[in-house]
């Protein structure tokens, strides 16, 4: 009987400590101590409270109020408000929250892939100085980290994510375009500037929009109809990690870690190297299709005054892993090629005389080894060492075809359709936002065509998301990317860049050409800043009432053919156009009815350019830096911003 009166008391104990716990007022991940709120806009807050809750928030001597619906949600919104902060904000129900260091002024959605990630910290080099001098406490980054969702809308952004302010720690962190392009619009008005981040390398533009903005794009329903069958994905997955237990490499097989002296260690005699250059590919230099490890290694004569004290090595960038050793010590390891290598030596790891280098390189596909054109040097006490030259080499393993039976690969759910909308982009509409900055489409240069459809597609996307009208969008047009060819050829890249031309078409949109940004050995350039800076150029004159600022290089306006010429006629010339290196103009095309392009004279006239040649009597088109990588491109405007690439023959 005891027990019988016991179980109700229980159950009545957990009702209460349940409604208790769900009594509280909780906010979104956004909505937090350091936010920059958007001014001039009425500003939505929300959360979740117990149902039929009522919610009562103070801001800036402004009221709001709302009531919590049955579905545990509510939402409140304040009256426009002018720039300015810090201030508090508290919020009351059955709790009481209160959020300090609020500051109003303009927030920057900025979104895209590797480009838009890359943080300051990965450029530390170049931008040592912007790293140390960085005081703008008004400056603020909300960095969203990688998460996906195939089934739906998330509720909310991961807890994890906070505000920072721009300070020689915390700027570290901050997406380097992002960072330049807020400076730059803090030290022109200065305003609070608030940046949203969610970006993540080596995604489609399909990831990042909603399953509505994607409706017209039949591959893409079909792929998001099957990603929600769960069963679906997890048998893929499991089939995805058979086939990667099947053709598991073992470490161990590695002879210069299996031997009895490591090929690392000082007490290793060498025998059977071979000299290599370092910077290149082994490929290129007598080693051929080898996928696997390779073993790098020279003595390095430092002088005693870079010795025994900290010092830094610069070994540009490698593919696709490295491990170095130096006097048979590791001193630094990294696991996937992108990021440039900059191992610091603590003091002593050096001695005066001959010092031991060992880099153990693993590739997994095409090309590996050392990347030219890239820093190769050891610094120190204010000296720098050269590493490039002569090394030696020898294999350690062959990484052989991984045999059959695995089953197929799994999904990478950051690549599928809506996946990083749904987790990132989606809890943050509610959030008013200036604008959005968009840096993204090398995961897309594989179907151009597609891509003129997807960018407008996502802006439209994006904009009936936010509910607030025509959003300012702003996007980095790509940069120069691979070998130079220096014969007139097709390109899937300067496809994306006439796919990023044209959608200026739609209407409160902006670009920024950065055709000579690029490295031809790097898909992730290190000149941040301009881009950054030419986005903000773009957000002077498009967003913040610049209306004389040349914000744009030359754009392609019309053509018109006059006997054995074709004139050229351009918007945006700005003060004139110019051949920035006081050269010829280069990397203009012509080509008849016939479509055979070959390369051109071309002269600036006024604010047009004239292009003709005697191989082409009755030319009909002209092409524009109409490449992958149309090195020496010259030109611009006597602005100083180049011309964004064109053809005449769509």
């Amino acid at each position: 009987m005891k027990q019988r009166k016991l179980i109700p008391k229980l159950l009545l104990l957990f009702l209460l400590l349940s409604t208790s716990a769900f009594a509280d007022i909780t906010l979104p991940s956004l909505i937090q101590d350091g936010m920059v709120l958007q001014r001039d806009a009425k500003l939505k807050v929300w959360g979740w409270a117990t149902p039929g809750e009522k919610i009562n928030i103070s801001f800036n001597g402004k009221r709001a109020r709302a009531t919590t619906g049955a579905d545990g949600k509510w939402l409140a919104t304040l009256p426009a408000m002018k720039a300015g902060g810090p201030y508090t904000m508290e919020l009351k129900g059955k709790n009481t929250i209160t959020l300090k260091d609020i500051l109003i002024g303009d927030v920057w959605f900025c979104s895209g892939q590797s480009n838009m990630v890359h943080q300051m910290k990965l450029h530390n080099v170049t931008y040592a100085d912007d790293i140390a001098n960085a005081n703008y406490p008004q400056i603020r980054h909300f960095w969203i980290p990688t998460t996906t969702n195939l089934q739906g809308p998330a509720k909310d952004l991961p807890a994890a994510a906070t505000w920072k302010t721009a300070n020689p720690e915390d700027v570290n962190e901050f997406s380097a375009v992002a960072y330049f392009f807020a400076r730059k619009l803090y030290n022109k008005y200065k305003i609070p500037i608030g940046l949203i981040n969610a970006s993540v390398g080596g995604t489609p533009i399909e990831a990042w929009m909603s399953e509505e903005g994607l409706k017209d794009f039949s591959n893409a329903v079909a792929a998001i109809n099957r990603n929600r069958d769960t069963s679906y994905v997890n048998s893929l997955s499991r089939k995805a990690a058979a086939a990667a237990a099947n053709s598991q490499r073992k470490p161990e097989q590695d002879k210069g870690l299996v031997s009895a002296v490591k090929w690392f260690d000082t007490a290793y005699v060498p025998k059977g190297w071979q000299n290599i250059n370092v910077p290149g590919y082994w490929e290129d230099q007598g080693i051929r299709d080898l996928n696997g490890v390779v073993w790098y290694r020279r003595e390095i004569d430092v002088p005693a005054a870079m010795a025994g004290v900290p010092a830094k090595v610069h070994l540009g960038r490698i593919v696709d892993a490295d491990v170095l050793y130096v006097n048979g010590k590791e001193v630094g390891r990294t696991t996937y090629q992108y990021p440039q290598r900059r191992y610091s030596l603590p003091a002593g790891v050096l001695k005066p005389g001959k010092n031991l280098f060992v880099v153990r390189v693993t590739n997994n596909g095409g090309k590996g080894g050392f990347v030219p054109d890239k820093p190769y040097f050891i610094e120190a006490n204010g000296q720098t060492l050269d590493l490039k030259g002569t090394w030696q080499y020898k294999v350690g393993e062959v990484y052989q075809p991984a045999s059959g039976g695995g089953g197929g690969g799994g999904i990478n759910a950051q690549n599928q359709p809506t996946a990083l909308y749904n987790a990132m982009v989606a809890p943050a509409v509610n959030y008013a936002i200036k604008g959005i900055l968009w840096y993204q489409g090398e995961s897309n240069a594989g179907n151009p065509a597609e891509y003129k459809k997807l960018l407008p597609a996502l802006i439209n996307d994006w904009r009936n998301k936010w509910q607030q009208g025509n959003l300012p969008f702003l996007y980095v047009q790509l940069p120069n990317f691979m070998e130079v060819n220096y014969t007139p050829s097709e390109s899937n890249w300067a496809l994306m860049r006439e796919a990023a031309l044209q959608t200026l078409a739609v209407p409160n949109t902006a670009m920024a050409v950065t055709i000579e940004l690029g490295e031809w050995n790097d898909i992730h350039p290190d000149n941040k800043k301009d881009v950054g800076e030419r986005l903000a150029l773009a957000a002077q004159k498009l967003v913040y009432g610049e209306k004389n600022l040349v914000s744009s290089g030359p754009l392609y306006q019309s053509a018109k053919v006059e006997g054995d010429k074709i004139i050229i006629s351009f918007t945006n010339t700005g003060s004139g156009l110019t051949a920035i290196d006081d050269e010829e103009l280069t990397w203009f095309a012509i080509a008849g009815e016939d479509k055979k392009f070959v390369w051109a004279n071309a002269k600036i006239e006024g604010d047009k350019v004239v292009v003709w040649s005697e191989e082409v009597p009755n030319p009909k088109y002209v092409r524009y830096a109409w490449a992958d990588n149309p090195y020496g491109a010259n030109l611009y405007n006597k602005e100083g911003l180049p011309a964004s690439p064109f053809r005449t023959d769509e």
